[in-house]
């Protein structure tokens, strides 16, 4: 797959308003009985903010496979200064202890704590919980991140104080057919929306002798279209912005491994990232480290789904 980012011009971007677009076109065929692709991986990372005004980056993954479960954890940029719980989470509940050398070559440790225990998920299919469970991540004895149901009063013995910490990207990987179904949430006090992405084809022609059946990409939010492609074989890469939540929200797709791939079972690639006002499509040009280092307080966030077809 070629450069995500090399493929568009500056100047290709579109802008729509996510209450109105295609308001009149269905998102999903009524007379579907697809079943939307399987998530089997999601991977967050956070920005977080220290009582000493240190940054400090966190992995936070969450993986799932017919046989395992894995939770994992990495501090910084090194892989090795990382924790790992997995074999269908063995042991539900517990806490575990890191230690190692920041950049500084300090000596730094780091705590885990987490109870999944009555974790509940997804139609119990998803490899993220969504309630009744928890995950903290402590630094120095102060709390970093906090995930999950969590009363902040049981880890006062623990933690001296609690860092702010933010999200700055997110990725979702599915595998199976060409329908994705998750859900974003764009901004910190923003709504959780609905998103829906399928692939399926359409016939075109003046009559029925004349007619051929095209791949047609259909990109929907809360149940209302924003994107829309067709003749997706030729128009396998592009952008667009949305208005969202108050926010330009850029979405570029590259489904080229869909239709190019020599195994039949490509990855496909959408990625929704939030920006400040009418600025330059450059911001997605742009290594996210670098971004961070130019503003360290305000992060923008990004959304990005790995679609993979193996049927």
């Amino acid at each position: 797959m070629r450069d995500f980012a090399s493929c568009f011009s500056e100047n290709a971007i579109q802008t729509a308003s996510c209450s109105n677009y295609y308001s009149n076109t269905s998102c999903f065929p009524q007379n579907s009985s697809t079943t939307p692709s399987t998530q089997n991986n999601v991977t967050c990372l956070y920005n977080v903010i220290l009582s000493n005004k240190k940054h400090l980056l966190i992995i936070v993954s969450w993986s799932k496979t017919n046989v395992s479960q894995t939770l994992y954890i990495q501090f910084g940029d090194n892989p090795s200064n990382s924790f790992k719980i997995s074999a269908i989470f063995k042991k539900k509940k517990g806490k575990k202890s890191i230690e190692f050398d920041d950049d500084d070559h300090h000596h730094k440790k780091v705590e885990v704590f987490w109870d999944l225990c009555d974790a509940r998920y997804n139609n119990m299919s998803g490899p993220e919980p969504i309630d009744k469970y928890y995950v903290v991540v402590t630094f120095d004895s102060e709390i970093v991140v906090s995930l999950g149901d969590i009363e902040e009063k049981k880890f006062k013995n623990y933690c001296n104080s609690m860092a702010k910490f933010s999200l700055v990207s997110r990725q979702e990987h599915f595998s199976g057919n060409t329908i994705y179904s998750t859900k974003a949430q764009f901004c910190e006090n923003g709504s959780k929306h609905d998103i829906l992405i399928s692939c399926r084809g359409e016939n075109e022609g003046k009559n029925i002798h004349q007619q051929h059946n095209y791949p047609v990409l259909s990109i929907c939010i809360d149940k209302k279209m924003v994107i829309r492609v067709k003749r997706l074989q030729w128009n396998f890469r592009g952008n667009q912005s949305i208005f969202l939540d108050g926010l330009f929200v850029d979405l570029m797709w590259d489904v080229h491994d869909w239709f190019f791939n020599s195994t039949n079972s490509g990855c496909a690639v959408f990625m929704f990232r939030t920006r400040s006002g009418l600025e330059s499509s450059r911001l997605w040009l742009e290594d996210k480290d670098k971004l961070m280092l130019k503003n360290q307080d305000k992060v923008e966030f990004s959304f990005m789904i790995y679609a993979c077809k193996t049927t």
